[in-house]
């Protein structure tokens, strides 16, 4: 692909010549992991050129304010008064906002409202003064703290940072600086003004703060989750929002900047107020998109001030659609013999609830206990029984079916749980009515209870659930659900219709820094649903000649590591760093899934058991048997991973390529998605792009229809954000293996046709046979391959070079 000397087919010249002019509006965003050690702003800089040659629009930057030390992702700001230092200050942010600029393309960046870091408290100048201070901290205000005298902690913030019953007796007293502080091995505290002199356990008694075992369930500030190094701030106090924007005013004032992505805002007191706010800081037409995890059929509230959200409710579409709903029975079946459950609707509910309620119970314990005090408080019955009022607010946040329910199209929500639980239940029906009259007051209980239940759902259904289920791994994706057995082509179209016509500037993705998985890796995965009597055959004849420690574990890690195995013959045990990958990600899934083993509690036999049975399967026959599976699976893995990139692509909304995703790639949940990218390869493989590529391991299939896709978006950007969409369906025997739509600018006909294969499996002996789409009147070529068609498309001549296609009138 020669780009400095386009094709007929589409190139756009203009695109690159350095041009001095206004940013272009957004078409289109490159997720890019910022990292000290990796990728700094004057690195990025020297890729905006093969992002502008790929057909970029925007960067969008992982968060640039001042970390803690060494962060490989940004999100626990130390100090969001400033940019990162380590990433080249604020010169070197103006200077990638410059280089961009000079090429026509913007910046959208990453803000982290709610929380802040402060596992070291030294680097965060706010929180090492509120523990220096305690309530006469001009900074105390900032954070959700409870001073309580019933705090648990003696009306002292609580820091649960010791690891052992022996740790106090490891306090000492650090005079190696300016001034005093308590050492707890690497750690160093505050010591208040007057409080010194005496030894250390002693000084620690006078101090604000309170050290205590991370176990002990106490911690009296709101957190990130249960992330005890994340303490939360109050953006609904005026001088903390403006404070920590005060960069991001600058940003706009200096038209640095042409978009913000909002980090978890269902974490903050106030959402609607919060974005409400923002809106009004970067103005009308910057690009505004909320982090916000939808439920099934959760609608995003119209009411918000923003373009969308950052694109989970479209993964799980794009991914969806490509599961082949035959394989369904005999998966279930499989993971009933191996697991006990089928991972069914069933199941997941009776699951999300049984989790929930544990989840509330211990390690988001101290959140719990503030919202009962405060349900208290609000409904004046301090008097009430305790025990019986937080066992009813648990029961209805583990019902409830969404991160938070006060958001406008969920009125009626929480009324509707509440009115479920008291019919499983009616003993609760007392603790109920205290917890609606605290509701109804619409302060202090009512907030904590959006929080709270937010909290709860995540650590429990991404962080816990998607690491229990095994049916099929690649719906465990974030907003996605294990119970919904893919998406049918009708839903994908009538979502895509609302998409068009709600929210034509949300942002569409495959991959993020928060995926279970990448997008190829979910692909191959989604495969398995149409072979899935092969697969459930290959496993029990795995399984049986070696036998894994847990049959569940087994299932769950088989199919991860039938994503990411080596497709092009090779051994995995001679491709450099999976072992240790694999090794990895079966630790934190197994942890996180909280059945044998618990990052709580360790279980290291059960754990040295999983590792061993890792290295039988790469050095075994299961090896050697999934080498020859995945070989064979590999084209129709490759069809699913450009069919979703494609119709992402084109899509309604706002696509973004997550680093390194415009060719395969084999990432699995962080940190191993954060990996850094090899930009140096990708930009030579663009240059070198001459003819249509083959379908194999290189991925230059990939990139070939990224750009494409890209340059098309740059010439006829009507034909998208704000397009008109318009589904397309193909007759003949075949005809629902084709998923198909066009685009065209609003109120005109289609000038765009995008058409993909699914479920090809079944493609390989019965071919395409009679089926055939129906084009639109005119001449329309392939842009991909250059073939003209006209009138009746015959799917077999549509996709003869490819397994998908790129028409334009």
């Amino acid at each position: 692909m020669n780009t400095s000397n386009p094709t007929a087919r589409g190139a756009d010249p203009s695109a690159h010549t350095r041009i001095k002019s206004r940013p272009t509006p957004v078409r289109s965003t490159y997720r890019l992991q910022l990292r000290p050690d990796a990728l700094t702003f004057a690195e990025a800089a020297t890729i905006a050129e093969y992002l502008q040659q790929l057909g970029i629009s925007h960067l969008y930057l992982s968060p640039i304010l001042t970390p803690m030390h060494g962060s490989s992702h940004g999100y626990d700001v130390a100090d969001p008064t400033t940019v990162s230092a380590a990433l080249g200050g604020p010169a070197g942010f103006k200077a990638l906002s410059d280089e961009v600029r000079s090429r026509g393309m913007g910046l959208i960046v990453d803000l982290v409202p709610n929380h802040v870091g402060v596992a070291d408290p030294r680097q965060n100048p706010w929180w090492w003064d509120v523990l220096r201070n305690g309530r006469e901290s001009a900074y105390q205000h900032y954070f959700d703290i409870d001073w309580s005298s019933a705090n648990g902690a003696g009306g002292r913030l609580a820091l649960p940072v010791l690891h052992g019953d022996n740790d106090p007796a490891a306090l000492t007293v650090d005079r190696t600086g300016p001034e005093p502080m308590l050492a707890l091995h690497d750690l160093r505290f505050p010591i208040a003004p007057g409080t010194d002199g005496d030894n250390a356990l002693r000084i620690h008694d006078k101090q604000h703060y309170r050290l205590v075992s991370w176990k002990a369930g106490v911690c009296t500030y709101r957190r990130f989750f249960a992330v005890s190094s994340l303490a939360a701030v109050r953006q609904e106090d005026p001088e903390v929002f403006e404070i920590t924007h005060r960069e991001l005013a600058a940003w706009c004032e200096h038209d640095l900047i042409d978009g913000v992505r909002v980090d978890h805002p269902d974490g903050l007191s106030y959402p609607t107020e919060y974005l409400t706010r923002l809106r009004r800081l970067i103005g009308p037409q910057r690009l505004l998109l909320v982090e916000k995890i939808l439920a099934n059929r959760e609608p995003l509230d119209a009411t918000l001030p923003v373009d969308g959200t950052t694109g989970y409710d479209a993964l799980a579409g794009l991914s969806g659609v490509l599961i082949d709903p035959e394989g369904e029975q005999a998966l279930t079946d499989l993971s009933r013999r191996f697991t006990g459950h089928g991972s069914d609707r069933a199941w997941v509910g009776e699951t999300e609830h049984r989790i929930k309620r544990a989840v509330a119970e211990t390690i988001l314990a101290p959140e719990v206990r503030r919202l009962v005090a405060a349900i208290k408080r609000d409904a004046a019955a301090e008097s009430f029984d305790t025990l019986a009022l937080t066992n009813a607010a648990i029961e209805v946040l583990a019902f409830m079916p969404v991160y938070r329910a006060d958001y406008a199209p969920l009125a009626g929500m929480t009324g509707a749980v509440i009115a479920e639980v008291e019919k499983r239940n009616s003993e609760l029906t007392a603790p109920l009515s205290v917890l609606v009259a605290a509701l109804a007051v619409d302060g202090e209980a009512a907030v904590r209870f959006g929080q709270v239940g937010g909290a709860i759902t995540a650590k429990a259904v991404e962080d816990t659930m998607f690491y229990q289920a095994a049916r099929l791994v690649s719906l465990q994706e974030v907003g996605g659900n294990p119970a919904r057995f893919g998406h049918s082509l009708n839903e994908f179209h009538l979502a895509n219709t609302e998409r068009a016509q709600r929210w034509p500037a949300a942002m569409t993705t495959l991959s993020t820094h928060d995926a279970k998985r990448g997008e190829d890796v979910r692909a191959r995965i989604g495969v398995l649903s149409q072979a899935a009597s092969i697969w459930a055959g290959a496993v029990e004849s795995w399984l049986e000649q070696t036998p894994p420690p847990d049959g569940a574990t087994a299932l769950f890690l088989l199919q991860n590591m039938f994503g990411v195995w080596p497709a092009d013959g090779r051994p995995a045990s001679s491709i450099p760093g999976l072992r240790e990958r694999l090794h990895l990600f079966a630790e934190k899934s197994i942890r996180e899934a909280g059945t044998r083993t618990s990052w709580e509690e360790p279980d290291s036999e059960f754990e040295k058991a999983v590792h061993g049975w890792i290295d039988a399967v790469i050095d075994g026959p299961i090896g050697a048997e999934l080498n020859d599976l995945v070989h064979d699976l590999a084209p129709h893995a490759w069809s699913d991973s450009l069919a979703q990139k494609l119709l992402q692509l084109c899509g309604p909304g706002i696509p973004d390529i997550y680093q390194g995703c415009e060719v395969w790639e084999d990432s699995l949940v962080d940190p191993d998605n954060r990996r850094p990218v090899d930009f140096a390869t990708r930009t030579g493989m663009l240059q070198s792009l001459t003819g249509i590529p083959s379908l194999d391991t290189t991925g230059a299939a990939k990139m070939w229809i990224v750009a494409y896709a890209l340059w098309l978006r740059r010439e006829r950007p009507d034909c998208f954000v704000g397009g008109c969409y318009l589904p397309l369906f193909a007759t003949g025997e075949q005809a629902n293996r084709l998923v198909a739509f066009a685009r065209g600018r609003a109120g005109s006909g289609p000038e765009i046709i995008v058409a993909a294969t699914r479920h090809s499996v079944g493609l390989v002996e019965a071919g395409w046979g009679d089926s055939v789409l129906d084009l639109p009147a005119g001449d329309w070529t392939d842009r991909l391959t250059g073939q003209v068609f006209q009138g009746r498309a015959a799917l077999s001549n549509l996709f003869a070079r490819l397994p998908v296609a790129l028409l334009v009138r």
